[in-house]
């Protein structure tokens, strides 16, 4: 049995090397809608979209693997693929080719976010677990902290291609320590994997969040938006049906009989759609309303997961006390009130009032996230704990694709992604001109949809009860 701290400086390098490319592409996004000739919207938000809404498809089914064949097998699988990925990624010679790549990042990236959760929680004793998922948002902080820094370096420097291209060598050396200083596990859990299942979710959640992000250019009443939407809530439809029926579905239905999981579910699902697309949202707004090049809005975006970073180890050893309602509920409110304030930016808002925006939400974040996830893991369990991470994981991300897509909408619903592009290719727009109007109101539609959502996580934290502390 390997040391609890091995198993966790294993998974935390993995987790920092994904970390790290999310935040990675967020920031430099701009640069390659540029250099591809792209507006914000449609297509270029599926180099975001694409690889987590495979990433949320297949964490169930992941999750459920690793219980049959082992985490070892598992994380060293995912680790291959997402490192192959990234070098794929980085050698595309054209935006559809780039989010095709992606799609292949996204499959690796899947076994490696359903299965760390499930490896730290099985390393370290319960009444540690709150504070072992803590030090892993530490981690996750730490990585998109880094991020944004460090893709406005390697752009500015060394050109886009190379926001992937670093993900090689981290991964490849995340490979040989699995593989020497990991043992092989035996899993309790036996069966068939539920590939129609796993199918029908892929559907699903690809079709709801491929409308919101091109229902601006097709047009929200359009047939090929309509087709797909319903073709999309028929495929949820049947993977209901389908998780009832089968004897070894996808994700077991009985744990969102427990009211704590459900709750939890749900309220990590909308904190992501409330706080994911504020990095996204503000690397245009810098960049391109702005004019600030992309290694100083990387910077500047750095005091949010900063902030979350610092503070989720305390929150996760609070919750481990004092359980996690309150911690949640509070969380997101913090949050909310940090998502309201920069809702009304302009073009001549100072930095110091953008930085403490930033700080608020991370703050929220932190409350939140260490204590909710340690309530969603604690209460399933303990031959589930591979379908509970991969359930914890595909909230994550789904909330995470949703929020690009949602903020996506909003922005291009208002003029937004219109104003983007002229002032991509304009000169110098004076204050108060009407792209400028377009463009702010975009942003803030966008940013208010965030805040509503932060509130309806909040309310959601709350309806969960006190669960055990152990």
């Amino acid at each position: 049995m390997p040391n609890k701290w091995t198993v966790f400086a294993i998974v935390a390098g993995g987790v920092l090397m994904a970390t790290i490319d999310s935040s990675i592409v967020n920031v430099t996004l701009p640069v390659i809608a540029h250099y591809f000739g792209s507006p914000l919207g449609g297509l270029v938000e599926w180099v975001v979209i694409g690889y987590l809404v495979v990433v949320a498809a297949l964490l169930l089914t992941a999750g459920r693997i690793s219980d049959i064949v082992g985490r070892r097998v598992s994380w060293a699988w995912g680790l291959a693929v997402f490192t192959a990925g990234s070098a794929l990624c980085g050698a595309a010679g054209s935006l559809g080719v780039l989010v095709g790549c992606r799609v292949l990042q996204g499959l690796g990236s899947a076994f490696l976010m359903a299965v760390s959760p499930a490896m730290i929680v099985g390393a370290f004793p319960p009444q540690q677990r709150g504070r072992a998922l803590g030090l892993n948002a530490l981690v996750v902080g730490v990585g998109i902290s880094i991020g944004p820094t460090l893709g406005g370096v390697v752009v500015e420097h060394f050109g886009w291609r190379w926001i992937f291209y670093v993900n090689v060598p981290l991964g490849v050396l995340g490979i040989v320590a699995t593989l020497r200083l990991l043992p092989g596990d035996r899993q309790g859990t036996r069966g068939p994997v539920d590939w129609p299942g796993a199918l029908l979710l892929a559907l699903g959640l690809g079709g709801i969040t491929a409308a919101l992000s091109f229902g601006s250019e097709l047009g929200w009443s359009s047939k090929p938006l309509l087709g797909g939407t319903a073709t999309a809530l028929l495929a949820l439809a049947g993977f209901g049906i389908r998780v009832r029926r089968v004897s070894e579905p996808v994700i077991d239905p009985g744990l969102f009989k427990n009211r704590v999981f459900s709750s939890a579910s749900a309220s990590l699902l909308m904190s992501f759609v409330a706080t994911f697309a504020v990095a996204f949202l503000m690397a245009f707004y810098l960049e391109e309303l702005r004019g600030w090049r992309a290694d100083h809005a990387g910077l500047l975006l750095t005091p949010l997961p900063l902030t979350s970073a610092i503070v989720s180890p305390a929150s996760g050893a609070l919750a481990d006390r004092i359980g996690s309602q309150k911690l949640a509920a509070s969380g997101m409110l913090i949050a909310a009130f940090g998502l309201a304030s920069i809702s009304a930016i302009d073009e001549t808002t100072g930095v110091g009032r953008l930085v403490l925006g930033l700080i608020v939400i991370g703050i929220g974040q932190a409350v939140f996230r260490a204590p909710n996830n340690s309530a969603l893991m604690g209460s399933a369990p303990r031959d589930r704990q591979g379908v509970a991470a991969g359930v914890l994981a595909t909230a994550r991300v789904m909330g995470q694709s949703l929020s690009v897509a949602m903020a996506g909408a909003l922005f291009a619903a208002c003029g937004g992604a219109d104003a983007s592009v002229a002032l991509r290719l304009g000169d110098r727009v004076p204050l108060g001109a009407p792209v400028v109007d377009a463009f702010l109101r975009g942003l803030h539609a966008a940013f208010m949809g965030c805040t509503l959502v932060a509130l309806l996580a909040s309310a959601a934290a709350l309806v969960r009860g006190r669960e055990p502390v152990v």
